[in-house]
């Protein structure tokens, strides 16, 4: 475990990006890279259960905790990713307190909530940490909670009092799009949900956690007060870097023809 719990109740910022390809060479490449931690993406990345696995494998022995995006609230969803030693779960789509409940119960064992206990798993080494583990799991295990529909903006006080919410995630292209006001994020009414979003936490005595894609956008959220942060994805460093060496090889090129 990389302590991401207890950093973020610290005050830590925590920097992080998304792994969407699904490939445990990526996860490690990105893992060494210096990143907080990493979000495996099992909602909109190309990867499985398995090649999840396989990633959280190829974490381990770098500075990166792990993040797993299951697809639902689905206990077995979140039982099978802790099970093979995510860090933290986030689970999109959270409409009001029922599904957030629904998610912190998946999380913890009874009788904070109804996760089922295997020892065999790798998670626990294979048995051999098991009282470690279920003494320790319900500090170090992070309960992060997507807000990114506009029923749930009639609930955040709510839901960010659900003891086993740790983190009120902002999806800001979900949210936007169901707000009618899609990519626009300088618009008064997104600007009017993602503080709404940070009070609601911090009154809650919780963390606000957002991704975006410029890193120029840093310092305005940061300023507000999200200390979850993720930057980027692995598909966009892979394309970036390729498309950028290959725009400037081109550049070469046309010099070289001309002289």
């Amino acid at each position: 475990m990389k302590n991401l719990k207890k950093r973020l109740k610290q005050g830590d910022t925590l920097n992080g990006c998304w792994l969407n390809l699904g490939s445990s060479l990526t996860a490690e490449i990105v893992g060494q890279a210096g990143f907080d931690w990493v979000l495996i993406d099992l909602e909109h990345g190309a990867g499985s259960e398995k090649d999840a696995l396989y990633q959280l494998q190829a974490l381990e022995h770098t500075s990166a905790g792990a993040i797993v995006r299951v697809e639902s609230a689905e206990s077995q969803r979140i039982h099978r990713v802790l099970d093979m030693g995510a860090e933290g779960i986030m689970c999109p789509k959270i409409t009001n307190p029922a599904d957030a409940q629904k998610v912190v119960n998946g999380l913890h064992y009874p009788p904070h909530g109804s996760r089922g206990v295997a020892k065999m798993v790798r998670a626990t080494g294979f048995a051999q940490q098991f009282n470690q583990y279920y003494q320790e799991s319900r500090d170090t295990i992070l309960g992060v909670v997507q807000i990114e529909t506009v029923e749930v903006l009639n609930h955040l006080d709510e839901v960010a009092a659900i003891d086993g919410v740790d983190v009120l995630f902002i999806g800001p292209a979900d949210l936007s799009m169901e707000l009618g006001i899609f990519g626009q994020f300088d618009h008064p009414r997104f600007k009017e949900a993602l503080k709404e979003t940070i009070n609601a936490a911090q009154k809650a005595g919780k963390a606000t956690g957002i991704l975006f894609f410029n890193p120029d956008d840093y310092n305005t959220y940061h300023d507000l007060g999200i200390r979850l942060i993720a930057c980027g994805a692995d598909a966009t460093f892979v394309a970036d870097g390729a498309r950028n060496l290959a725009n400037k090889l081109d550049a070469f090129r046309s010099v070289s023809k001309t002289s």
